[in-house]
């Protein structure tokens, strides 16, 4: 999977750097470019992660953390000059996932970011085991909801079952049959439009919490689900 993070950073040179480095080790960047609207930009890019520095213009990195923590668990790396305990404090109670201290190597940078996703999104991730993400999407296993920038909807068993197979094979494309298969143990008891009313459902929940995702047919295979802004 190649991770997005996102680069919330006033100085062009490091944030430069910083973006050239990380892209180098497979991951995709994002460099936020009007830092007096970084939640309006969040919310479009959906990142994995976030690099934040503190001494912004207009709000400080602490504004920002407060404002992504209101809508996202997205984990927040702060990168700042301030050396301080009290500004690290300030930054971890504020939601903040860890603290680098500038000037620092992009190697240690790269580590903490790889063991930040490791812990949210790996194989230590609790998280992981109930909920799975989709670019701006997460749904929770156990809970048969999917859920979107602080909005939710509750899904039936059928939905929930149809979503689960799609976000766990993004960006491929899942055939009739595997949906099939995977929500009804034998597809002779299942009507052919069935499916084609489920999906259906989903599009108009995914519209109701604002979600980019849009699930589309593919001719004679199946259904492949992605962002909307990116579909022709």
């Amino acid at each position: 999977m190649n991770y997005k993070i996102m680069i919330i950073e006033d100085d062009p040179d490091i944030a430069g750097l910083l973006s050239d480095h990380l892209q180098r080790f497979g991951f995709l960047v994002y460099r936020c470019k009007d830092l007096k609207n970084v939640i309006e930009e969040f919310k479009l890019e959906t990142p994995h992660l976030v690099l934040l520095d503190i001494n912004l213009p207009v709000y400080n990195g602490f504004y920002w953390c407060n404002k992504i923590r209101s809508i996202s668990p997205c984990p927040i790396i702060f990168l700042s000059a301030r050396n301080t305990d009290s500004d690290q404090v300030h930054a971890i109670m504020n939601g903040g996932d860890d603290y680098i201290t500038k000037p620092f190597s992009f190697e240690v940078v790269t580590a903490k970011i790889s063991a930040v996703l490791r812990r949210t999104y790996g194989e230590y991730s609790s998280f992981n085991a109930d909920e799975l993400q989709c670019e701006d999407c997460i749904f929770s296993k156990s809970k048969l909801t999917l859920s979107c920038h602080g909005h939710m909807t509750e899904l039936s068993k059928t939905e929930a079952g149809v979503i689960r197979v799609m976000f766990q094979n993004y960006p491929n494309i899942v055939s009739r049959e595997e949906l099939l298969n995977e929500i009804w143990d034998d597809e002779s008891f299942v009507e052919e439009n069935t499916l084609n009313v489920t999906i259906s459902r989903i599009r108009k929940r995914l519209e109701r919490i604002g979600s980019t995702l849009a699930v589309k047919p593919v001719r004679g295979v199946g259904y492949r689900i992605g962002d909307s802004r990116h579909e022709k």
